[in-house]
């Protein structure tokens, strides 16, 4: 039988896919792209809107491909609403976040299979052999912003044992030549009901493969953290904050907790301690009650920070939200805040590639492609060599000039 695993959604998702993935490959034939199978498993995404519609219409894809072919549906769209693939031509079963790792018990299910979201950490083991690979470290978020219908499909924080994270971290060093820890909300990783985040990077400063974290929240970034990484010499020096507003206002309207001040703060310590160091963010544009003074305030942070990117999106409403009862901001503002931080974002990224631009980098080579090898420096910079280089190596690289998203680099 072959079997199509395929993912919609985040770092976190893709990592489960993994597992997934590695559980099925020793009995049947597994592939990950969209292609002719006998059986399908799907692991949708709800963040927004239009994730979940996504995840509805890979079945269309679907059908296209094999009209006869069985479909199991699992992860966060189903969590929220399994009705909606149930009702659907060839789904068989449907499960959400709890047992989507377990082949077994996906390939032998019937209908809904939604359950209680658990308490504890749900281990599983992945192999990816690609050069960059997602470890996870923990799942679920207490924080519940106020946009957010996460917490609510992937339940309370919980953390991995630190052991296992040594010990699958040191099996995926042998093939990938960077490992990037993930969760829900990172930032919230504990050992003994205490912040240990660091902890972590600590303990994997011996592989043979760098590590980079995944998105983190302000809260984890302190003096103290930030010079203990300075010392982890595999440490990758990206930072990506989740920002979401840079006005005090909205930040409050959101349940996150901090100012925009606190966060200009911590992005500047960051600078102080790793000079080379990139920070990318997030934002929600046009998220309900901001003005035209609080998204004037976005920007402003935009310009002080100066990001090497930024991921924006318009606010997209979840039901079951606090901010689902507030009024959504007319779609054509909405869209020219969004045009207009477009416009600031690209200028950002300009300045800060020019001001980093004779700095020498470190690339992992991951493609080659339309003449260049590809791939990111330590700090997250996209990098384009004019000569061809096989996958998974380390290249000292100077940037050269500036090229789509990052640096034409020659090699040193």
């Amino acid at each position: 039988m072959k079997i199509c695993v395929y993912n919609l959604g985040c770092k976190v998702n893709q990592y489960e896919n993994d597992v997934l993935v590695h559980s099925l490959c020793n009995q049947y034939e597994v592939i990950t792209t969209l292609d002719f199978a006998d059986l399908y498993i799907l692991n949708t995404c709800a963040v927004t809107n239009e994730g979940e519609k996504k995840s509805r219409q890979v079945l269309s894809k679907i059908y296209k491909i094999n009209p006869k072919a069985k479909i199991i549906v699992c992860g966060c769209a189903s969590q929220k609403n399994p009705q909606q693939f149930l009702d659907k031509l060839n789904v068989v079963a449907v499960f959400g976040n709890v047992n989507k790792t377990k082949a077994d018990l996906l390939l032998n299910a019937v209908g809904n299979n939604v359950t209680e979201l658990k308490t504890e950490y749900e281990e599983g083991i992945s192999t990816s052999k690609r050069t960059r690979s997602y470890l996870k470290i923990q799942d679920g978020c207490n924080n519940f912003c106020s946009y957010c219908i996460i917490p609510y499909l992937r339940g309370r924080s919980r953390s991995r044992q630190l052991d296992c994270i040594k010990k699958e971290a040191q099996l995926l060093s042998t093939t990938s030549k960077e490992i990037v820890l993930v969760g829900i909300n990172l930032s919230d990783y504990k050992i003994n009901n205490e912040l240990a985040l660091v902890d972590v990077v600590e303990e994997l400063s011996q592989l043979p493969a760098r590590v980079r974290l995944g998105s983190l929240e302000v809260n984890i970034i302190t003096e103290e953290n930030l010079l203990r990484l300075k010392k982890v010499a595999n440490f990758c020096p990206h930072f990506h904050l989740s920002l979401q507003s840079g006005s005090n206002n909205v930040l409050k309207k959101m349940n996150r907790h901090y100012t925009r001040e606190e966060f200009i703060s911590k992005c500047n310590m960051i600078y102080k301690i790793f000079p080379n160091a990139s920070i990318t963010t997030d934002v929600i544009v046009a998220f309900p009650t901001e003005t035209d003074e609080d998204f004037l305030q976005t920007i402003d942070l935009i310009k002080k920070v100066n990001f090497y990117s930024v991921h924006f999106f318009i606010y997209s409403k979840r039901d079951g939200t606090v901010a689902s009862r507030l009024p959504i901001i007319n779609g054509s503002i909405a869209k020219n805040r969004e045009n207009k931080l477009k416009e600031v974002v690209d200028l950002s990224r300009i300045a800060f590639l020019t001001k980093h631009i004779n700095n020498e980098i470190t690339m992992l080579t991951e493609d080659y492609d339309g003449g260049y090898t590809q791939g990111y420096s330590e700090n997250y910079i996209k990098c384009y060599l004019d000569e061809k280089l096989d996958n998974n190596q380390f290249v000292k690289v100077k940037p050269v000039k500036i090229y789509k998203e990052g640096y034409i680099v020659r090699r040193i």
